[in-house]
């Protein structure tokens, strides 16, 4: 499908006026552009449309609207995407002056959502954060059934008995759906408990959509997650174990990306998505340190996990992995480098080429050793599935033979401690 691009800016910054204020105008347009060719439109134009106020008919100027409306009769398209909040009479005084579909940011987000979305969460999800997009839209997707009324209109008509019936249909499957992610959730809390007891601790993938969080997945893990040069690449959340230097076993997570002005229902309807940051003992910002709004989309990220209640005071653990060191300069790179190295929180990586990974490990290796213990054990020399379960849940500082046993020192966590000890119980008993 061919489509039109833009990004409706103000020409003076109204202060308040929210995250826009972060990035370039001209970064938001790239990023739109980005958008939709995520989903295979063919953006055959893209244009920064500034102007002095918001629009109440049009978004835009109508002097903006005739012009376009004169490229778009020289050279058709299928859609035009405003990269903004746009009303329904917006949405549907554009599409009339333009003669093309139009959709705002939200609707292109959906799409793209819609297209990637490959588990039942997933599409549980996706439904209905569109259904609650829709239903907002009820009144212009509605409009031609005025002509169907009869009487004065003093008790409604057709139109309006449509309007309800369909507003009541879409409130009970958005009821439905609510109802089918929460046994989401309630699973995904009982997976929880279930690993607990192995005990294994969960790293958190999150940034900014495209920093490259499944390229580092997949670095860390040897696993083929869906990695690609794609705004929303990945979408449904992927876990799988990886062992640290240490010898201790984790579970990474690698969840969906966040983006800027993000509306609310989507974040409440990719909630139980995010159950798994919220309840990770490590979350790991992945940020692309190439892009030229770097800053802002980690303030963006940020926000999010605010909004979840993860940051400053909630005892979350949090480690920023710098990404795409390989897209640098040789001094932009040695510099960034020699900043990671001075901090507690930051490690400079390229996923790709698997640059500083090892170090990445090592750190989140110390942070989640914190609560470590160190055990002194004898063993049956001939106990080979204790040695082994060892191995596998700590890491063996020593082991030598001494008088027919083995004298080992085990370094693990206070929860695989309590298994141990369990577990020598279960022996005896």
């Amino acid at each position: 499908m061919r489509a039109l691009v833009l990004h409706p800016a103000l020409k003076f910054s109204q202060k308040g006026s929210g995250q826009g204020e972060r990035r370039r105008p001209e970064a938001r347009l790239d990023e739109a552009v980005g958008l939709a060719q995520a989903i295979d439109l063919d953006v055959i134009h893209a244009e920064l449309v500034t102007v002095s106020a918001w629009r109440p008919a049009t978004l835009i100027g109508p002097g903006k609207v005739e012009e376009l409306a004169a490229r778009i009769a020289e050279s058709p398209v299928d859609v035009v995407i405003v990269d903004a909040a746009v009303s329904p009479v917006q949405q549907r005084n554009l599409e009339r002056a333009l003669k093309a579909k139009v959709i705002d940011r939200t609707g292109l987000i959906l799409e793209i959502f819609g297209a990637r979305a490959r588990t039942r969460e997933g599409r549980l999800q996706v439904e209905l954060a569109h259904l609650n997009y829709q239903r907002s839209r009820l009144v212009r997707s509605w409009t031609h059934l005025e002509r169907q009324r009869g009487g004065f209109g003093f008790l409604g008509g057709p139109g309006e008995s449509q309007l309800e019936i369909d507003r009541r249909l879409i409130g009970e499957r958005i009821a439905k759906i609510k109802g089918e992610l929460e046994h989401v959730v309630n699973t995904r809390s009982l997976h929880r408990r279930a690993r607990q007891k192995v005990p294994y601790p969960v790293v958190a993938l999150v940034g900014y959509t495209n920093a490259g969080k499944s390229t580092l997945f997949n670095r860390l893990t040897a696993a083929e997650v869906f990695a690609k040069d794609l705004l929303f690449a990945t979408l449904d959340p992927t876990m799988r174990t990886v062992r640290l230097p240490s010898g201790r076993n984790i579970i990474l997570s690698d969840t969906v990306g966040f983006i800027s002005e993000l509306p609310t229902h989507l974040v409440a309807a990719f909630r139980a998505t995010l159950e798994e940051v919220i309840a990770a003992d490590l979350i790991l910002h992945v940020r692309d340190m190439s892009h030229p709004d770097c800053a802002a989309q980690a303030a963006d990220v940020r926000d999010v996990l605010t909004s979840l209640g993860i940051g400053e005071g909630s005892g979350h653990r949090l480690l920023e992995a710098w990404n795409k060191t390989d897209q640098l300069d040789p001094e932009a790179r040695d510099n960034l480098e020699n900043q990671a190295a001075r901090q507690e929180d930051a490690v400079a990586i390229s996923a790709l080429e698997g640059a500083g990974c090892d170090i990445l490990l090592q750190r989140i290796d110390a942070m989640l050793g914190s609560d470590r213990v160190e055990l002194d054990l004898i063993l049956d020399a001939g106990d080979g599935a204790a040695i082994a379960w060892l191995h596998r849940h700590g890491e063996v500082l020593d082991m030598h033979e001494e008088d027919g046993h083995l004298k080992l020192s085990v370094a693990m966590s206070q929860a695989e401690a309590g298994m141990w000890q369990k577990r020598q119980e279960g022996k005896r008993a």
